[in-house]
């Protein structure tokens, strides 16, 4: 037995050492394999600069003046935000569902390998990984996707390397701002704004949790692309996050019982301002065309939040109570629904692809329709039934006689809009267009742009495009040059019938006729203004000089070229935008002085270091006078008569103001119907007119198109901002009327003044009847 013993004792030994060594032996030479890979591989990897002087692509972003983005511009949307500014909830939630030891670990976590591993085998696949946020940051800004020993070596080692030379606030941070999440958003905070339209800051649990589920897959798992995988994945962030005791049990109820609401419409900004920012845009463009898009330029325009959403709704409404006027003109458009099985047929959606929602006018496809009910199937699939006072606007395209080419039947496209009860009725898109700009005579800087009724329907802006005819919109620069030429408020003109032979125009017989077709007789020309009268027009016209006319009108900013030399210009048929008009009325608003309008303010870089800045000259510089301040002063006054009891006096008895100046608009045949004015501290212009020059129908005056729209846009506006008036200047002198009809006394300059006792001066007919040489 002790022979045996000795015997075997060596053999188990040999058993049990030879493999140990020969293990060893791998052992070693996998070491001595890997210090070679990582002395040959280690110095070759990349610089970290491109972290430590973090600078990516960085969008385009326009912003109102109070700060609030109206747009972003550029392959992806970012906002960078420091690692102490993001918040708690936001970093814990990360670390839930990304890497719960990423302060522990040292780059490469090897507990969650082995874990991963274990869950991997036991699930029968690979079906969790371990890959840290280091390893993620390196992957994202050194390496490619593929999936390779190689690359995966890579970032380990890069991961190493990060972690020795960049703290974990840093490499967090790094994270949150560079990771993509879906819908062209980079970083959390962009995906913040992206998705529920707030930064950061303002997120509920429920909403981190969301945004914290998207790294893994941002493109197929977003809430807007796949909101039931996106809900999936924010369930399991909260659930993590429950269990690493960030958040209590009553938290994590609530988050889960919230409601979230996702912009569907991700380019939608907090206020419509698509053609300021398009304008801001192409500024941009044009100071910085080599990397505007990708430098994190920051454009602040001159407008106000609170200002753009009054001119757009007041465009809105304003425009879309004129089309109501003239009734429903049919069925937008018609769709073959022969193929459809049945009313969830989810293939009812490709047939929307031409019928664009606008705003809150859904497009509709009729599914049944009589006189009494209308069935019809919205995009997604949604069907709405609409009844009674829904469908009496269409009530005519629903009889039976109606033409079948704009009859409501099955297949007729139609628009639908929900009204304050949540009832649904028939509206339709307008054919006519609309302007509206404000701006603060002033210095110039536009509060407000609203260049048609919808920028994606129609990106032309007709605030700076459009060349329009003025029509009686004009008449308040025929009478300041006629003030210049020794006329009065107080001087008597006849509003009577006058023919121009065509000896005199050159061309034809001319006899034009008051917009209403009366005629008052012998009025003063203050009261002519109020009632727009264009015999008194032409006739103060004639008698000032159509050639000095002509050359005064260029002080406010007009092309001389685009008001020839006749008479007809007494009647705005001359062209304008209406950037123009309001620079022009902008002069009788601050004195008399010449202002540029302007839109951008400022423009910085990602750093808000101001790169450019716009320098306006305000109002009172003496070198941009351009009429007499005694001009602009009587001008106001009988401007203000017109918004009292003339043309516009809905404008002065709505807003319960006296401060209002300004005059109607309309031209021959309603084709443009205008209403420019102003209160000291903001000037307006309102244009309604359809692209292809026709007649806007019958009373379509400006009064009635025009006026409404800057009366609404007014009424916020002006909101407990104080009357003030212009201050009356040197030079002028009051004197007592002794005529009946019009104010008792009179403003005059003070050389053309009539004698005390004396009563103005009545122009003759017969100096009225040839233009005198200019």
């Amino acid at each position: 037995m002790p022979f045996v013993r000795n015997v075997a004792l060596p053999t188990i030994l040999r058993f049990i050492l030879y493999p140990l060594v020969f293990i060893l032996g791998l052992v070693a030479i996998a070491v001595a394999v890997v210090v070679v890979v990582l002395s040959l591989t280690y110095p070759n990897l990349p610089s970290l600069e491109i972290l430590t002087d973090y600078r990516p692509k960085m969008p385009l972003q326009i912003f109102t003046a109070d700060g609030y983005l109206l747009g972003e511009f550029g392959e992806e949307r970012r906002a960078l935000v420091n690692i102490q500014d993001v918040p708690q909830a936001m970093k814990q939630a990360i670390l839930a569902a990304e890497d719960d030891r990423f302060y522990q670990h040292r780059g490469v976590d090897t507990m969650g390998i082995l874990r991963a591993l274990y869950a991997n085998l036991i699930g029968g696949g690979k079906r969790q990984g371990a890959s840290t946020i280091t390893q993620q940051v390196a992957k994202n800004f050194f390496l490619s996707s593929e999936k390779t020993y190689t690359r995966k070596l890579y970032e380990v080692l890069l991961s190493f390397k990060i972690e020795n030379n960049l703290s974990k606030d840093q490499i967090l941070e790094l994270y949150i701002n560079q990771i993509y999440l879906g819908q062209h958003a980079y970083g959390f905070a962009a995906a913040s704004h992206t998705y529920f339209g707030k930064p950061l800051a303002e997120l509920s649990l429920a909403e981190i949790a969301m945004l914290a589920g998207l790294p893994k897959a941002p493109s197929a798992n977003n809430p807007v692309v796949n909101p039931k995988r996106a809900r999936v994945r924010q369930q399991y962030v909260l659930h993590r996050m429950l269990e690493l005791g960030y958040v209590t049990q009553r938290e994590y109820d609530l988050a889960l019982e919230q409601p979230l609401v996702i912009k569907r419409d991700i380019d939608q900004a907090p206020v419509h301002a698509e053609f300021v920012t398009e304008m801001a845009r192409q500024l941009a463009a044009e100071i910085f065309p080599d990397d505007v898009y990708t430098r994190g330029l920051r454009v602040y325009t001159t407008i106000r939040l609170a200002d753009q959403q009054a001119a757009y709704a007041s465009v809105r409404s304003g425009l879309l109570e004129y089309d109501r006027r003239h009734g429903y003109r049919g069925a937008e458009g018609y769709v073959d629904l022969q193929d459809i099985k049945s009313e969830q047929d989810e293939a009812i959606d490709d047939l929307f692809q031409e019928y664009p929602d606008l705003e809150d006018m859904h497009p509709a496809i009729v599914l049944q329709a009589d006189s009494r009910k209308v069935r019809a199937v919205r995009r997604g699939g949604e069907i709405i039934t609409l009844t009674g006072e829904g469908l009496r606007f269409a009530a005519r395209m629903l009889d039976d006689k109606a033409p079948p080419n704009k009859r409501i039947t099955r297949g007729a496209v139609i628009r639908v809009q929900s009204d304050e009860r949540n009832n649904w009725r028939i509206v339709q898109l307008p054919e006519a267009e609309a302007a509206f700009l404000a701006a603060d005579p002033r210095d110039g800087a536009i509060r407000a742009l609203v260049g048609g009724f919808d920028f994606n329907r129609n990106q032309f802006n007709h605030v700076t495009q459009a060349w329009r005819q003025p029509g009686s919109s004009f008449k308040p620069f025929i009478y300041s040059a006629a003030l210049e030429k020794g006329f009065t408020p107080a001087s008597i003109i006849n509003d009577e019938p006058i023919s121009f032979p065509s000896t005199v125009t050159g061309s034809q017989v001319w006899e034009p006729k008051n917009y209403d077709g009366r005629y008052e007789g012998p009025m003063r020309m203050r009261t002519a203004l109020a009632k727009s009268k264009n015999m008194v027009s032409i006739r103060l016209l004639q008698a000032s000089g159509v050639h000095f006319v002509q050359d005064y009108v260029t002080r406010f900013g007009f092309e001389a070229s685009k008001h020839p030399p006749y008479l007809t210009m007494a009647l705005g048929a001359g062209s304008v935008t209406p950037w123009q008009m309001v620079s022009a009325y902008a002069i009788f608003a601050n004195g008399g002085y010449r202002i540029r309008p302007y839109i951008v303010s400022e423009i910085q870089d990602d750093k808000k270091v101001v790169l450019a800045r716009m320098d306006p000259t305000p109002a009172g510089d003496e070198s941009q006078r351009a009429i007499d301040a005694r001009n602009a002063y009587l001008m106001d006054s009988m401007m203000r008569d017109v918004t009292i009891y003339g043309t516009a006096a809905r404008a002065s008895a709505t807003l319960k103001r006296k401060d209002l100046a300004g005059k109607t608009g309309t031209t021959n045949e309603h084709v443009d119907a205008w209403f420019c004015g102003y209160q000291q501290t903001i000037v307006g212009c309102s244009w309604i007119g359809f692209d292809q020059p026709k007649n806007l129908g019958k009373g379509e005056t400006g009064g009635t198109a025009a006026l409404p729209t800057w009366i609404s846009f007014m009424s916020k506006a002006l909101k407990n901002v104080p009357e003030t008036f212009l201050p009356a200047p040197e030079g002028l002198v009051v004197r007592k009327s002794t005529r009946s009809k019009g104010p008792s006394q009179e403003l005059f300059y003070e050389e053309n003044a009539p004698s005390e006792g004396v009563s103005e001066a009545e122009v003759p007919e017969e100096d009225l009847s040839v233009a005198p040489e200019d």
